[in-house]
C-alpha cells in the first residue's frame, strides 16, 4: 500500500557515527586535472567538501555495532528487553547470514529478539525499515525495535572514479522505537519504478553475475579516464537526476495531502543528501523555505547512501519537532515519511570507536581458510 499511517509509535532515540578517517575533495586536485577552476566549479555546483571512509578492516557490522553501543549505553536501554533487531544497508558483511544475526551476538541480545537485514533499497532503505518497524510495532507484534542503519559505499567504486567516488561517505547509526501509548502520528508514502531498476545497479557480486576470475582484474575506463569494475555501483547521473526531479516535488506534495498538513506544519524537510544540485533543484521545485531545508550534511559527511537522511536528522533536527524525510534512489524506488521527534533524544553523530579486533584481508582470508580446513 502506497500510504499508510500509525498512531502509537515513536522514536524514542538515535545516534550515528563516522569514520575517523577523513577527505578534503582540495586534497583531491590531481584527480580534476590539477585545475583549480574544475575543482571550484565542481564544489560549487555538488557541494563537494568533505567525506568520511573507513579503513581495510572496518565493515558495516563495526560501524553500527558502535553506533548501537553508545546508543544503548547513552539512553540506558535494557538489552534483554530489546525485542527486535534490523540491519539496513547496502554493504552487508555477507550474502548470509544476517548482518543483524551477527551482530545479535556481539551485542550479547536475548535468544528471543527476532533478527533481519534489509537491503537492496539503498537511500530510500532508512524509511522503509522504518515502516517496517512502525508496522511490526502498531500491530503488536513487538514492541520495540533496535534499527541499525549503515553503509560503506566508499567502498562501492574506485578512488579514481570521478564520476562517484568523490560523492560518498561512510556512516552508521542506531535508531531506537517504541511502542507509544499517547498518540504520535506518523505518515508514509512509498513506492518503485521498476523499469529503471538498472540506473543505479551493482552488476557484479550477487548471483545473478558472481565475482570469478574472468571478471576479477577486468578494469572500463571512459573518456574521462573513469575506472570501473563490475562490482561497483554503476549511476547513470542524468536518469537518477531526472526520476529525483520527477518524484521528489511529487513525494512531498501527496505526503503533505495524505497527511492533511501544510508546508506550515513541518519543521524541517530532511531529503536524501544525494548531492547539493539534487536537494536544492527539488527544494526549489517544491518551493520550500530556505530554512527548512539544508545541503549542508553533505558538505560535511556527503552521500551516505542507506544512512544519508539519518544523518540528516542527526546532524540538522535536534531542535526540530515535526520532521518531513524526502529520500528517493535504488530501484527505482521513493519513499517519504513525516514524524514527530519531539520527544526523540537526538545524540548526533560522533567519531566512530572500533569494537574489539578487527582482521586485515590477509587474516580474514587465512581464517576462513582455517576453518574450512578444520
Amino acid at each position: 500500500m502506497s500510504y499508510s499511517n500509525f498512531e502509537h509509535v515513536k522514536v524514542s532515540a538515535m545516534i550515528g557515527v563516522v569514520p575517523q578517517k577523513c577527505i578534503d575533495v582540495d586534497d583531491e586536485i590531481q584527480y580534476y586535472k590539477n585545475d583549480d577552476k574544475i575543482l571550484e566549479r565542481n564544489k560549487k555546483i555538488l557541494g563537494l567538501s568533505k567525506r568520511y571512509v573507513v579503513d581495510e578492516k572496518t565493515v558495516t557490522s563495526d560501524l553500527v555495532e558502535d553506533a548501537a553501543i553508545k546508543l544503548i549505553n547513552k539512553y540506558n536501554i535494557d538489552k534483554d528487553k530489546i525485542e527486535s533487531l534490523v540491519v539496513v544497508s547496502t554493504s552487508h558483511d555477507y550474502s548470509g547470514p544476517a548482518t543483524a544475526c551477527i551482530l545479535h551476538g556481539r551485542l550479547n541480545l536475548n535468544k528471543e529478539c527476532s533478527c533481519y537485514d534489509l537491503s537492496g533499497l539503498g537511500c530510500t532503505g532508512y524509511v522503509y525499515s522504518l515502516l517496517t518497524v512502525f508496522s511490526m510495532i502498531e500491530s503488536g507484534a513487538v514492541k520495540n525495535c533496535l534499527l541499525l542503519c549503515g553503509d560503506i559505499p566508499s567502498r562501492h567504486s574506485d578512488t579514481k572514479n570521478r564520476k562517484v567516488n568523490m560523492l560518498f561517505g561512510d556512516a552508521g547509526t542506531a535508531t531506537f522505537i517504541e511502542y507509544s501509548e499517547e498518540k504520535n502520528p506518523s505518515y508514509f508514502y512509498t513506492g518503485t519504478f521498476g523499469e529503471g531498476w538498472n540506473k543505479i545497479v551493482t552488476p557484479a557480486s550477487g548471483w545473478a553475475l558472481p565475482v570469478r576470475s574472468d571478471i576479477a582484474d577486468l578494469e572500463i575506463v571512459n573518456e574521462d579516464n573513469d575506472v570501473w569494475h563490475l562490482w561497483d555501483d554503476i549511476i547513470l547521473g542524468m536518469d537518477v537526476f531526472k526520476f529525483s526531479m520527477e518524484i521528489g516535488p511529487k513525494s512531498i506534495s501527496n505526503i503533505l495531502e495524505y497527511s492533511n498538513k501544510t508546508m506550515e506544519d513541518i519543521d524541517f524537510f530532511a531529503i536524501h543528501q544525494a548531492n547539493k544540485q539534487i536537494v536544492d533543484t527539488v527544494a526549489t521545485h517544491s518551493r520550500l523555505p530556505k530554512e527548512k531545508y539544508s545541503t549542508e550534511t553533505f558538505s560535511k559527511y556527503a552521500n551516505c547512501s542507506t544512512a544519508s537522511v539519518v544523518t540528516v536528522l542527526l546532524d540538522q533536527c535536534k531542535d526540530k519537532n515535526t520532521v518531513l524525510l524526502c529520500t528517493f534512489g535504488v530501484g527505482l524506488s521513493f519513499a517519504d515519511a513525516i514524524i514527530d521527534y519531539s520527544k526523540t533524544k537526538n545524540y548526533g553523530m560522533q567519531t566512530f570507536e572500533p569494537v574489539g579486533k578487527q582482521l586485515t584481508r590477509k587474516e580474514k582470508i587465512e581464517y576462513w581458510i582455517k576453518f574450512y580446513k578444520g
